[in-house]
C-alpha cells in the first residue's frame, strides 16, 4: 500500500520522473518502512520487556549449548523477509532484549541473505539443488560469523546504549498495563530520537545507489579470475534487496558468468550495503563495524569460489 501510495506521490501529484523521481520515490518509501519497523519492533520489544525477567531469560540462554542459538537465529533470518537495512530495527530490538552479541549478528547476517521470497525464486531459477546449497552456506556463514564474533568478546563495542527497562519480575513493583504502555513509549522515542538522522542519511545515499550505480558495471569487471572478490567489492556499493536482485543475477549468469561469481555479488549486495554500514556505525563502533564486514567478506567470497568450483 505505501509503494503505490509513495509512487503517486511522486510521480503524479510531484510530477517527477527520471532518475530524480526514482530516488525521492525510493528515500520516502523507504524512510516510511524503515522508521516505521524500528518504531513498531522496539516498542513491541520494550512493552513485552515489562514482564520478562531479562537475567532468567539470559541465564536460561546460558545454560543451552551456544549452538542451538546460533541456530534459532539464522533460521529466524530465513523466516522474516527483511533487506540489511530492514533487518536493523531487529537487530537494535535484540540488543535491548539483551540477547548475546554473536547470537545478534547471526540474525543480522541471515536475515537478508536467506529471504525466504527470494529463496523460492532462486528455486524456480537455478532449481533445487543449488538453491538448497546456497541457504545452507548462507545459514552457516551467520553462525559463524556470529561465533567469531562472540568469541572475540566485544560487547563493549557496541555504542548504543542498553538501559535496564523497569520490570515487575525484577523490581517487585506491580505495572499496569497503561504503565508498561508507556514505559515501552519512552524507550521508543529514546531510541527514535538517537538514530532516525543516522537512518534517513544512510537511506538518501542508498536511493542515489539504487538509482545511479550501473547494472552492467558487474557484468563488465567481474568475468575473470578475480571475478568473485570483484564482485563482493562492488556489491557493498549497489543497494538492493534479494527479491529485486535475483533476476538481475539470473540474466549475469545467462550471459556466461560463473554462478558462485554472480551469488556472491547477491549476498554482497544484500548483506554487505553502504547504507546499512552508515546505520550500524551509529549503533557499533567501527572496530566491530570491521570485524563485522570482514568476516561476511570472508564467507561470500568463500561461497563464491566454492560454487564456481563445485558447480
Amino acid at each position: 500500500m505505501w509503494y503505490d501510495i509513495s509512487r503517486k506521490f511522486v510521480y503524479e501529484w510531484l510530477n517527477l520522473s527520471g532518475n530524480l523521481g526514482d530516488i525521492v520515490h525510493f528515500f520516502i518509501y523507504d524512510s516510511i518502512k524503515i522508521l516505521a519497523l524500528i518504531v513498531v519492533i522496539v516498542w513491541v520489544i520494550s512493552f513485552l520487556q515489562t514482564f520478562i525477567n531479562a537475567q532468567k531469560v539470559r541465564e536460561y540462554i546460558k545454560s543451552k549449548h551456544p549452538f542451538y542459538g546460533y541456530l534459532y537465529a539464522a533460521i529466524f533470518g530465513v523466516i522474516t523477509p527483511f533487506c540489511s537495512c530492514s533487518a536493523i530495527p531487529l537487530f537494535i530490538g535484540f540488543l535491548q532484549a539483551r540477547i548475546p552479541l554473536g547470537v545478534t549478528f547471526t540474525y543480522l547476517i541471515s536475515a537478508p541473505m536467506n529471504n525466504e521470497v527470494a529463496i523460492a525464486l532462486l528455486i524456480s531459477l537455478f532449481g533445487v539443488k543449488i538453491t538448497l546449497a546456497y541457504t545452507l552456506f548462507g545459514i552457516v556463514i551467520s553462525m559463524l560469523g556470529g561465533y567469531f564474533i562472540s568469541k572475540l568478546k566485544l560487547e563493549k563495542e557496541v555504542l548504543f546504549e542498553i538501559k535496564p527497562i523497569e520490570n515487575k519480575a525484577q523490581n517487585g513493583q506491580k505495572l499496569s498495563i497503561k504503565e508498561r504502555i508507556l514505559i515501552a513509549k519512552d524507550e521508543m522515542i529514546d531510541v527514535i530520537s538517537k538514530i532516525y538522522l543516522y537512518v534517513l542519511f544512510a537511506i538518501a545515499i542508498g536511493a542515489l545507489i539504487h538509482s545511479y550505480i550501473p547494472t552492467g558495471f558487474i557484468q563488465r569487471y567481474t568475468d575473470n579470475v578475480f571475478g568473485v572478490f570483484v564482485g563482493v567489492f562492488s556489491g557493498i556499493f549497489m543497494y538492493s534487496n534479494a527479491i529485486a536482485i535475483v533476476p538481475f543475477i539470473e540474466a549475469l549468469v545467462a550471459k556466461g558468468l560463473p554462478i558462485g561469481t554472480a551469488l556472491s555479488f547477491m549476498m554482497a549486495v544484500v548483506t554487505l550495503s553502504l547504507p546499512e554500514f552508515l546505520m550500524l556505525k551509529k549503533i557499533i563502533s567501527f572496530k566491530l563495524l570491521t570485524i563485522f564486514i570482514l568476516i561476511v567478506s570472508f564467507g561470500i567470497i568463500t561461497l563464491g569460489i566454492s560454487f564456481n568450483y563445485i558447480f
